[in-house]
C-alpha cells in the first residue's frame, strides 16, 4: 500500500473546545498495521489511555516523536506536551522536588505558541489562559505520576522515552568581566541538597571532590553528563583532562567563543548552560522591510507602493558598509556599540545577499499592494540558508498599518447611513458587516462575511447592495447553490421590496424559452451549475460577483470554479458559514477568488504550507494576511451573544425537484376530480390523506412512491440538508432532524451518515425505553455523534439533548406548540449555546402557504394553533382547499 494512502486511512485529528480539547481516533480495526510507527494494537492502547484520561493520553504521546499520522491541530498539542516535558527535564532540581516541581508556561512560550497555533476547529478558544489551563492539566499528570514511582526521575523519563536526558546536577556558567585580556569567565557548579534542607543550593564543582572523597563511584556519577560531553566537546574534554574544570578559570574571546558554540552539546548531554542573554538571542542577523510607509496615488492590491530595507543586528541598526567590513575580520565575537556580535561569514553573505534582492525590488518601483503581502508570508525565501540565525523580517509602515488596524477592527470604520427602502432595523454587529462591505467597496479588495451560521450574512449583504443600487446603481450578479434560491427571493422582497431582481435559472422559466439577462435587473440570481451552462455571464462585466456558500468552489480545478473565476467584475464578495481557515487548500482556492495573487501561486502556496510543519510561525504570517479581508464574528463571542436571542428561527425554503414538481401536479389533479363526489368522513379522510401525501412528496419521490432508493438530487429538502449539515459538521456541532414520519427516519440517517462521513443515532417510537436513555447518553457525550434523527412524536419530549445546537425540522406538524416541544430537546436548562432552529419550507407548495397562516397572526385562530394535527383543514371549502393545495410561485 503507497503511503500516501494509509495516512489517509490513518489520520487522526484533533479540535479545541473551550476549556479542553478533543481527539477524534479512527477506527482502530481498520488497516493501519503497515503504516510507520502504528500498528493497531498502539492505536487501540492509545484510544484506551485516551477514554482513561485525556490529559495523562496526551502527556505521555508528548514523550514519542511526532507521528505522520497526526493532523495539524494534534500536532500542536503534541508540542505542548513537548514543551513541558523538556521543561521537566531541564529542571536541576527536579530529583529532589518530584512530585513538587514547580513549571510555569512563561511568557515568551505563551506568546509563541499562539504565533504557531494551527488552522483547526475551535482555534477561537485558544488564547493565553486556555495555553495556561492545558499545562496546569498536563504538568498534575506528572506530578500524580511521580509521586508514587519507585525511583529516580531519570529512570521514569528514561523508562518513557530513552533518548531523554533528565538535567543533571552540574551546571556551566560563562559570564562577562572587566578583565580586558580575559573578557570571559567560566565555573562549573553542581546542585546539592545538604541536611534537611527541602531545597537545593549551587556550589562549585571542586566542592565535589571533598564531597565524595573515597567514593569514585557517586562523582563518577555527578559527572557522567561531563564526560558524555566531553566525547564532542574539545573545549570541555580539555578542561577535564587538566582538572581545570574543577575551579573558576579566565576565558579569552576565542575560548569563549568555542564554548558557545558548544552549548548544544552540554545540553544534550543535561548540563545546564548559564550564559549572556545576548547569547540566547543570539544578535541575529536581520533584515528589516518596510513596506507602504505612504499612501499610494490610487488604492487596490495593483496600488504600487513603496520598500524600505534596514539592517539590523539584534534590534540595533547596522550600516551595510559596517556589516560588509565584517566581512574582513575573523570568525568569532567582537563588540559592536557596546553589545558583543558573533561573526560568521556565511550568515553575512546570506542577509548580505537578501540585502540586495530587496534592493532591486525597491529600485523597480512596481512592488504592488499583493506584492507586499505575498513578501511577509514568504520573507524567509529571500534567504538561501535554513539557518535561523538569519532573519527576514517585513513590517508596515504607517499609512499600511493604519490600513490594516481598520481592517480588522471593523467598529473604526466610518459608518455609512442607510437607505429608507432597506425594510430592517440591524444588529449593532450587522451594522459593522454593512459597513465594511462600504468599506472593502472603496478600497477595491474583495471580501469574504464569514459570520457564523444564523448571523445574517444575507441580510447584511443585502443592506449593502440597496445602499449601492440607489448611489451608483448597476449590476451584481450572485452565485449560490440551487437549494437557496427561494430563501434569498423571500429576504429581498421581505427586506429590499423595491430592488429588481432576476432568476437565471431553468426552474425559472417556462417551457423552452432561452435564459436571457434582463438591462434592468440590478441583482440577477443564478446557480453554481449554471455558470457553466451561461455564456452570457461572461459577456458583461458585473459591478459585483457575489457567491453563497463559496465553498463550492474550494477546488481551484473544476470546471465550475474556473468558469467561475473567470466571470469579470468589480467587485468580488463571498459568504460562507464554513471554518474556511480548515483546510489551507479551499483558503488558496477562495482567496485566488476575492483577491488574485494575493497567497501567491498555488505551488507557491503549498510550498508554504509545506513548511509549516518546520516553520509554524507561518500560521501567524498567514493570519495576517488574510483577516483584513475576511469578517468573521462567532456565536461564541460574548459581545455577540449579547445581542442574539438564545434560540435563533429560520425558515429554510426548498425548491421541488422535477420529480417532486410532476408527482405534486398528478396528485392535486386526483384530488380534484375526487373532492367533486366527495362527502362528509370520506371527504375529510380523502384531505387527511391528501395532506399526508403532499408532505411525503414534499420529503422525496421515493416516500410517496413507497421506494427504498431515496437519490437525494431528487429532493430539495435533502440539498438544503446537506447545504446546513456541511457547516455543522466542519464546526464540529450536532444537530437534531426531526421527521413526523418513522419510515423516514432511516433514509435520512444514512444520507447524513454520508455528508458527516460518520453514523450518527436514531430514534423513533420502535426504540426501546432502556436504549433510548443509551442513544442520549451517546449523544450527549464527548465521543462525536453529529447528527441524531428523531420522529417527532418519540423524541418530542422527555429527551435532554443539549449537545445539540442546531434543530431541523425536515417536515412540518403545523402545530407550534409540538415543534416548539421538539426544539426543547436541545433548548432547555444545560444548553450554553444560541440554539439554530432550521424549519424546512417547499417553495410553493401547501407547506409554503400553512408556514405563512402560521406566521401571519392575524389570519390565524386560536383553535388552529391548538388542532389536533390537520383537521381543521378539512372544514375548508373545495376551492378553498385547491387553492391551498395548488402548486404556485416558482413552482407552478
Amino acid at each position: 500500500m503507497a503511503r500516501s494512502k494509509i495516512k489517509e486511512a490513518v489520520r487522526i485529528s484533533a479540535y479545541f473546545l473551550a476549556d479542553t480539547f478533543v481527539i477524534d481516533w479512527p477506527d482502530p480495526d481498520s488497516d493501519v498495521t503497515q503504516s510507520t510507527g502504528l500498528t493497531n494494537e498502539n492505536l487501540k492502547a492509545w484510544i484506551a489511555s485516551y477514554e482513561a484520561d485525556k490529559y495523562s493520553a496526551l502527556f505521555h504521546l508528548g514523550f514519542l516523536t511526532r507521528p505522520s499520522e497526526f493532523d495539524a491541530v494534534l500536532d500542536y498539542l503534541h508540542s505542548i506536551a513537548e514543551l513541558l516535558i523538556r521543561s521537566l527535564s531541564h529542571q536541576p532540581d527536579i530529583e529532589f522536588s518530584r512530585e513538587a516541581v514547580q513549571v510555569d508556561l512563561v511568557h515568551d512560550d505563551i506568546r509563541r505558541l499562539l504565533d504557531e497555533l494551527p488552522f483547526g476547529v475551535g482555534m477561537e478558544y485558544v488564547d493565553d489562559e486556555w495555553l495556561r489551563g492545558l499545562w496546569r492539566s498536563l504538568l498534575a499528570v506528572f506530578k500524580a505520576d511521580i509521586e508514587p514511582f519507585d525511583g529516580t526521575v531519570a529512570r521514569y523519563f528514561a523508562e518513557q522515552n530513552a533518548q531523554i536526558n533528565i538535567a543533571g546536577r552540574v551546571f556551566f556558567h560563562l559570564v562577562e568581566s572587566q578583565d580586558e585580556p580575559y573578557p570571559f569567565a567560566f565555573m562549573a557548579t553542581y546542585s546539592t541538597k545538604p541536611g534537611q534542607s527541602k531545597r537545593a543550593v549551587h556550589t562549585p564543582l571542586k566542592h565535589a571532590l571533598k564531597e565524595f572523597d573515597g567514593d569514585e563511584q557517586k562523582l563518577l556519577s555527578l559527572i557522567s553528563s561531563v564526560v558524555k560531553a566531553a566525547e564532542k566537546s574539545a573545549f570541555i574534554s580539555d578542561l577535564l583532562e587538566s582538572g581545570e574544570l574543577f575551579a573558576p578559570i579566565k576565558l579569552t574571546i576565542e575560548e569563549a567563543y568555542a564554548f558557545l558554540k558548544d552549548i548544544e552539546i552540554f545540553e544534550d548531554a543535561g548540563i545546564l548552560c548559564r550564559v549572556p542573554d545576548w547569547w540566547r538571542k543570539r544578535r541575529a542577523y536581520r533584515l528589516a522591510i518596510t513596506v507602504g510607509g505612504q499612501e499610494p496615488s490610487r488604492l487596490g492590491l495593483d496600488a504600487i507602493i513603496g520598500l524600505v530595507p534596514t539592517l539590523r543586528i539584534g534590534d540595533d541598526e547596522i550600516s551595510e558598509a559596517d556589516l560588509r567590513e565584517f566581512l574582513d575580520m575573523s570568525e568569532g565575537l567582537i563588540q559592536y556599540k557596546g553589545q558583543w556580535v558573533e561573526i560568521n561569514r556565511k550568515r553575512l553573505a546570506t542577509v548580505l545577499d537578501a540585502l540586495d534582492k530587496v534592493k532591486a525590488m525597491a529600485g523597480q518601483e512596481t512592488l504592488s499592494l499583493a506584492d507586499a503581502m505575498r513578501l511577509e508570508l514568504n520573507a524567509d525565501q529571500l534567504v538561501d540558508a535554513d539557518d535561523d540565525s538569519v532573519l527576514v523580517s517585513v513590517s508596515n509602515g504607517e499609512w499600511l498599518r493604519a490600513l490594516k488596524d481598520k481592517l480588522v477592527n471593523p467598529d473604526k470604520i466610518e459608518e455609512v447611513a442607510m437607505t429608507d427602502s432597506f425594510q430592517r432595523v440591524l444588529r449593532p454587529y450587522q451594522k459593522t458587516g454593512y459597513h465594511w462591505f462600504s468599506q472593502m467597496a472603496q478600497l477595491g479588495f474583495g471580501a469574504c462575511l464569514a459570520d457564523d451560521m444564523g448571523l445574517g450574512k444575507t441580510i447584511q449583504l443585502i443592506a449593502y447592495l440597496e445602499y449601492y443600487r440607489l448611489n451608483r446603481g448597476g449590476q451584481s450578479l450572485l452565485v449560490l447553490p440551487a437549494s437557496l434560491i427561494g430563501n434569498w427571493q423571500r429576504e429581498i422582497e421581505r427586506f429590499a421590496p423595491d430592488m429588481p431582481y432576476q432568476i437565471l435559472h431553468k426552474s425559472d422559466l417556462k417551457g423552452t424559452e432561452p435564459i436571457l439577462i434582463r438591462d434592468d435587473s440590478f441583482l440577477c440570481i443564478t446557480t453554481y451549475g449554471m455558470t457553466i451552462r451561461l455564456e452570457a455571464l461572461q459577456n458583461r462585466r458585473w459591478d459585483h460577483l457575489i457567491l453563497d456558500e463559496a465553498q463550492a468552489i474550494k477546488n481551484p480545478a473544476t470546471k465550475q470554479t474556473k468558469a467561475i473565476k473567470s466571470i469579470q467584475a468589480g467587485m468580488r464578495i463571498a459568504l460562507t458559514g464554513t471554518p474556511i481557515e480548515n483546510r489551507l487548500g479551499d483558503l488558496w482556492s477562495l482567496f485566488d477568488f476575492l483577491n488574485p495573487g494575493l497567497l501567491g501561486t498555488a505551488k507557491e502556496f503549498t510550498d508554504f504550507t509545506k513548511r509549516l510543519s518546520e516553520h509554524a510561525s507561518g500560521y501567524e504570517k498567514l493570519r495576517k494576511i488574510i483577516h483584513p479581508f475576511i469578517l468573521r464574528r462567532l456565536k461564541t463571542d460574548k459581545r455577540i451573544i449579547s445581542d442574539l436571542p438564545d434560540k435563533v428561527e429560520i425558515n429554510a425554503y426548498t425548491a421541488l425537484s422535477k420529480k417532486q414538481t410532476a408527482l405534486y401536479r398528478q396528485l392535486l389533479a386526483q384530488i380534484a376530480e375526487k373532492l367533486e363526489t366527495a362527502e362528509g368522513i370520506d371527504r375529510k379522510g380523502l384531505v387527511l390523506a391528501s395532506i399526508m401525501k403532499f408532505k411525503q412528496i414534499c420529503n422525496h419521490p421515493d416516500h410517496y412512491l413507497g421506494r427504498e432508493i431515496f437519490k437525494p438530487e431528487h429532493s430539495g429538502k435533502f440539498e438544503q440538508l446537506r447545504e446546513i449539515c456541511e457547516t455543522i459538521r466542519d464546526k464540529r456541532e450536532r444537530v437534531l432532524v426531526f421527521t413526523q414520519f418513522r419510515e423516514m427516519t432511516e433514509p435520512l440517517a444514512s444520507f447524513l451518515s454520508d455528508v458527516f462521513g460518520r453514523k450518527g443515532l436514531v430514534l423513533h417510537g420502535g426504540t426501546p425505553v432502556k436504549r433510548r436513555r443509551e442513544i442520549v447518553e451517546q449523544f450527549n457525550g464527548e465521543h462525536y455523534f453529529p447528527f441524531m434523527v428523531l420522529s417527532l412524536k418519540a423524541g418530542g419530549v422527555g429527551l435532554n439533548l443539549t449537545a445539540a445546537n442546531h434543530v431541523v425540522h425536515f417536515d412540518r406538524w403545523w402545530n407550534p406548540a409540538v415543534e416548539n416541544q421538539a426544539t426543547d430537546r436541545a433548548f432547555r436548562i444545560g444548553q450554553t449555546r444560541n440554539v439554530m432552529v432550521h424549519k424546512f419550507v417547499s417553495n410553493g407548495t401547501i407547506e409554503e402557504k400553512i408556514n405563512a397562516m402560521i406566521e401571519d397572526k392575524q389570519k390565524l385562530s386560536g383553535e388552529l394553533l391548538n388542532a389536533d394535527g390537520e383537521n381543521w383543514i378539512t372544514e375548508y371549502s373545495n376551492e378553498d382547499l385547491m387553492r391551498l393545495f395548488e402548486l404556485g410561485g416558482d413552482e407552478a
